[in-house]
């Protein structure tokens, strides 16, 4: 599914093609997505956007009278095409422009969001998130501290959204292995300075990905239609049997929290 550099990415493509203009129209086709699309998002039509950014994995989509909070879910894609483009099968929700594009959300297994926060509400999915990943207030005391009552595995720990946000399966098990941490190690008994390690690691598995335009995955393409790249750098992430680049001993895999877990077992304690 996409990761925090994909809707990263995504925020960034979209922001110069729907940012301050007018909408004219919007589409509801599939009223259910991972929750009911709310039909207020039609009271949209005449407003003018304001701004677009990214928290977590959410996209926030700011007007006068409030902000759309979309989520790609597991295979999501969001495209700006012209407004008499057909339409492709599965997509779902449309936002048509009186320049005459249009912002479609196509999203074959239906685990995306489309949601709607009023001026002055709030959403708890949204205030109960952790700080971001990039952001100073995620450094190594903060994590150290956060981690101290948790006796789960750290590569869980990490992908927990009350920790930080948007760290997810990918970039998880490149930060642990750069970091020189097992996955299934208990998070609790990760030192302070081992934290500041992985938090720097977080920091810059993230930052890079960010930069190469995220990664590519089947589901997964930028909104202009090209690929992301950072896939091509990936040290354990789907390489197992592989040689590790550092020690040349195979990457592994484990099953955690329902998820492959790829590690290095000579480089990663």
């Amino acid at each position: 599914m996409p990761e925090l550099p994909e809707v990263e990415t995504t925020t960034r493509g979209l922001s110069p093609h729907i940012c301050g203009q007018k909408i004219l129209q919007v589409n509801i086709y599939q009223p259910q997505l991972r929750w009911p699309v709310p039909e207020v998002l039609q009271q949209l039509e005449g407003q003018v956007s304001h701004d677009i950014e990214r928290r977590a994995k959410y996209m926030l989509w700011r007007f006068a009278k409030g902000t759309v909070v979309m989520h790609l879910g597991m295979s999501g894609a969001m495209r700006v095409v012209d407004a008499d483009t057909p339409l492709r099968k599965h997509d779902h929700f449309e936002v048509v422009f009186d320049n005459g594009k249009a912002l479609r959300l196509n999203d074959p297994r239906r685990f995306g969001a489309i949601l709607w926060q009023p001026k002055g509400q709030s959403l708890e999915i949204i205030d109960s998130l952790g700080p971001e990943p990039l952001s100073e207030e995620f450094n190594g005391k903060y994590l150290h501290q956060k981690l101290s009552k948790r006796k789960g595995a750290i590569k869980n720990a990490i992908m927990t959204n009350a920790v930080v946000v948007g760290v997810g399966n990918i970039y998880a098990s490149e930060s642990l292995f750069l970091s020189g941490i097992h996955p299934k190690r208990a998070a609790n008994r990760i030192s302070l300075k081992r934290c500041r390690l992985l938090a720097f690691n977080i920091k810059e598995v993230l930052a890079k990905a960010i930069k190469q335009g995220g990664t590519t995955l089947k589901d997964f393409t930028q909104t202009d239609g090209s690929p992301g790249y950072f896939s091509q750098e990936l040290n354990v992430y789907g390489r197992e049997g592989q040689a590790c680049n550092k020690c040349q001993t195979p990457i592994k895999n484990i099953v955690l929290g329902q998820r492959s877990s790829f590690y290095c077992p000579r480089c990663q304690r």
